[in-house]
């Protein structure tokens, strides 16, 4: 049975390979998600047990909120959740999940959805340009939705800590569809992969004397 749904996506691939490789990337993204959601509780619970949780941690002001506070591109005040913004604690968290991640995604799409044989180093220094680029997109995006999916979850439904489970959950999904759709096409210019040239074997002539 293996072997003939083996079969059967060879030919599918072959006859749309566009979307061959597209429902790759979906299956490995989510692949890569679902190890978020099992790493970022984790590593919040470890980094909830230091100080770091009271580290107010605000940086890049770009504008204000309604109310006249500032808004930050990465926002992330003293004091647990939701009355305060997780600190220093949920940042590190945060981007440790993502780092993780994203280091396993970039070879797992490399070999495995888009079969580059171009130069890693290239690849990577892009890659790390575009995660960047994306993070700060992402975290810019976050001070719009954070804030009330906490207060959701964990007062307005009196869920506690499930719903703050909840939350994380939640914003880690989103922050993921919003890599999801980026990526794609960014993983398209940089996973180039070029034909290899094939050398044909040498053949000595023997001359008779």
């Amino acid at each position: 049975m293996f072997t003939r749904l083996r079969d059967a996506w060879s030919r599918f691939a072959e006859k749309r390979p566009g979307v061959a490789q597209f429902t790759v990337f979906f299956v490995l993204s989510n692949g890569i998600t679902v190890l978020q959601l099992a790493l970022m509780p984790l590593i919040k619970w470890g980094f909830g047990k230091t100080a770091l949780v009271d580290t107010t941690f605000q940086l890049w002001q770009i504008g204000s909120n309604r109310d006249g506070s500032a808004y930050w591109v990465f926002d992330y005040a003293a004091g647990a959740l939701p009355a305060g913004g997780g600190g220093l604690a949920y940042f590190l968290a945060v981007q440790i999940t993502l780092l993780i991640a994203q280091v396993i995604n970039f070879f797992a799409q490399r070999n495995i959805t888009f079969k580059s044989n171009s130069s890693v180093a290239k690849a990577a220094t892009w890659y790390a340009i575009a995660y960047v680029l994306i993070t700060l997109a992402a975290a810019a995006a976050q001070g719009l939705y954070k804030t009330p999916i906490y207060d959701l979850f964990i007062d307005t439904w009196g869920l506690g800590g499930t719903g703050e489970t909840l939350a994380d959950f939640v914003t880690m999904i989103i922050t993921s569809a919003i890599s999801f759709w980026v990526f794609f096409p960014i993983f398209k210019v940089i996973f180039t992969s070029t034909p290899e040239e094939s050398v044909a074997p040498a053949t000595a002539e023997v001359r008779a004397s």
